[in-house]
């Protein structure tokens, strides 16, 4: 090995004994049972349903409560335990109400920290000391070790051990205890976090999920398309910042981009009230709870209108620069006849209804206006000096990636395009061919080169990153054209129909499903491969165990706006080392009902694989990563220590 790099590690290491003692330590660890995974996908914004998904494990904590109090405790009771552990700061002071005096409620902080050190004990109990002691809150962490290590065979100790616990009430810390040992036990319940794409879109508050995943102990993301649209708009492209906002119009969601992010849309509403008035296909669509006043409503349909105009502006240059993105199709503004308000697609002519062309020449459709140039350029310099923005986007460069090889199975938001025969479709790019994995690698070189380089606003680097949204060979958008142009303007439905790339009938296959684990390197007998991006319609009958059990998809709906179309709210995987369990979740209403009823959202476990041996440390990615660690020590050893 390089000497200079072990001279470094020495200073480290500056003893054989310490050395030793690391290398114990981690040839010991390799035989702990490995940790929980917990797989989330197609958050879409909904950050109440996925806090308590988190909060709960996916039903891990309620199950190590169930194993440890079945006999002690009644079923409410075991309700309100687990419900403390999700929701601490707010349970405890629904329950301090209740009571009539202090000493019933000094009372009741014994009998809980009692319970609460049982279940970090039990959570802890394939863990090491040091991790565990990394995971405990650090203004007690002394305390807390010494109640969870407690012996006191020889009543030596008893008082010692009574009267910790009375300071902690008597000097008003139980509060705070509770509440960090509850974030202990979620920690220690849930090893390691996926989420398998699609923070944003849809749902209202996807800046608090980015802040909850940012703060999180162990996490990796594989980027979904609506994720790497706002990532490429942060790195440049003002078709992708367009698309961002248009579809934000459409969903009412424009505090997203104004209020939580601090871009300034008044340029594109003065822009809007200038050329665009009411029209009904491009009203905004609401959910029950939301009720904009008809000026809000009117402005916003005027802005979905503008930025709708500019986007399909914006993405003519594109296609026509770059031949082999094979779009030429999409030229749609090319396409009409403004005199008679018609367009023809593929050899069919359609009318047009609800148009917004104000802006539009017909000598040069594609052509900006000066004014829609501007405000386009002024969009783009607020979103690049979003710091909040700019935090969250360079997370997702930081924990993110198409697509990942974990534990043996393989990750993926959205698909691995695929002819009609299973094989790998191949798209040429600057005269090179790339096909599978390979393929993948290439496209997110292209992001991650663009997000480096914000300032190229047209280069390769950010045309790629737009056609990850829209491409017929993109991995994340697996259809063969977005058809957003002849949704908005065409009435006959034929046309808004968008064809699926065949991945997503091959998927049922077995045989394909294993053949795409080999492309990407992991053994087809043991692997999954755990995707997201398409709703499971469960109410249909469909089931999101495919290939017997080498397909897992766990998009079952998180966002509130498919749950009528999937029946349920969203599925989520839980990986241990026993094996894997999809979980399906009922509809989420709100933390309130759960703190007040101690109810769950949680419904059918399905078993999806058994390990036949406890899977250990060793066969994990940690497990690689320790063996190198190992293997490095070693050489020091024989570097500095034996001669």
């Amino acid at each position: 090995m390089n000497t200079k790099y072990l001279d470094l590690l020495a200073q480290k290491y500056d003893s054989e004994e310490k050395v030793v003692t690391e290398i114990i330590n981690l040839k010991a660890i390799l035989n702990l049972p490995k940790g929980t995974e917990h797989f989330v996908s197609d958050l879409h914004g909904e950050y109440q349903a996925f806090q308590h998904v988190l909060r709960n494990g996916s039903g891990k904590v309620k199950e190590k409560i169930t194993d440890l109090f079945a006999d002690e405790l009644s079923e409410k009771e075991m309700d309100e335990f687990a419900t403390l552990v999700y929701y601490p700061e707010e349970k405890i002071k629904l329950i301090k109400n209740s009571f009539n005096n202090e000493k019933e409620l000094n009372h009741w902080y014994g009998q809980i920290i009692e319970r609460m050190l049982k279940l970090v004990s039990y959570a802890s109990s394939k863990y090491t000391r040091s991790k565990l002691r990394k995971a405990l809150p650090s203004q007690f962490a002394y305390v807390i070790e010494e109640l969870l290590y407690k012996t006191d065979e020889f009543t030596n100790k008893e008082q010692y051990y009574s009267k910790i616990l009375q300071q902690i009430i008597s000097l008003g810390q139980s509060d705070k205890l509770i509440i960090g040992l509850a974030y202990t036990t979620q920690q220690l319940v849930v090893d390691h976090l996926h989420v398998v794409g699609d923070v944003y879109d849809r749902g209202p508050e996807p800046d608090k999920i980015m802040e909850t995943l940012i703060n999180y102990h162990s996490i990796d993301i594989q980027w979904g398309n609506h994720d790497v649209l706002w990532i490429a708009a942060y790195a440049g492209s003002k078709v992708c910042l367009a698309n961002i906002i248009r579809i934000c119009a459409r969903y009412n969601n424009l505090e997203i981009i104004e209020d939580v992010y601090g871009i300034n849309l008044r340029p594109l509403l003065n822009l809007a009230e200038k050329y665009y008035d009411d029209n009904p296909a491009f009203r905004p669509k609401t959910q029950p709870d939301e009720e904009p006043s008809d000026h809000e409503r009117l402005q916003i349909t005027k802005i979905h209108q503008a930025i709708a105009m500019i986007q399909f502006k914006l993405e003519s240059p594109i296609i026509k620069r770059r031949s082999y993105f094979n779009m030429e199709d999409r030229l749609l503004l090319e396409k009409v006849d403004y005199d008679r308000n018609e367009i023809t697609i593929h050899g069919e002519t359609y009318r047009l209804e609800d148009t917004c062309f104000a802006t539009v020449d017909p000598e040069h459709p594609e052509q900006l206006l000066e004014e829609e140039e501007q405000v386009m350029e002024k969009l783009l310099f607020s979103v690049q000096h979003s710091e909040k923005l700019a935090r969250h986007m360079n997370f997702f460069m930081k924990k993110g990636s198409l697509y990942l090889k974990y534990n043996g199975n393989l990750l993926i938001h959205g698909c691995i395009p695929l002819d009609e025969q299973g094989n790998m479709e191949k798209m040429t790019i600057e005269n090179r061919t790339y096909g599978g994995r390979e393929l993948l690698d290439v496209f997110e070189h292209y992001l991650r080169y663009a997000f480096a380089h914000p300032e190229q606003t047209d280069d390769l680097a950010t045309d790629m990153s737009w056609y990850l949204w829209t491409g017929e060979y993109s991995s994340l958008f697996g259809k063969r054209e977005m058809t957003t142009f002849e949704r908005y303007f065409i009435k006959d439905k034929k046309v808004h129909k968008e064809r699926k790339n065949p991945y997503y009938h091959l998927r049922e296959d077995e045989e394909t499903c294993r053949a795409i684990l080999t492309d990407f390197g992991l053994n087809p007998d043991q692997g999954h491969i755990i995707n997201g991006h398409t709703p499971v319609k469960e109410i249909e009958g469909e089931n999101p165990i495919k290939a017997n059990g080498k397909m897992i998809v766990i998009d079952g709906g998180f966002s509130k706006a498919y749950q009528s179309k999937t029946g349920i709210a969203g599925y989520t995987l839980l990986f241990n080392s026993y094996g894997m369990q999809l979980v399906a979740h009922k509809h989420f209403n709100s933390k309130e009902e759960v703190l007040r009823d101690g109810t769950d959202v949680l419904s059918v476990k399905r078993l999806v694989d058994k390990e036949l041996e406890r899977k250990k440390v060793l066969e994990t990615n940690v497990g690689e990563e320790l063996l190198q660690e190992i293997y490095i020590l070693n050489s020091l050893m024989e570097y500095r220590y034996i001669n």
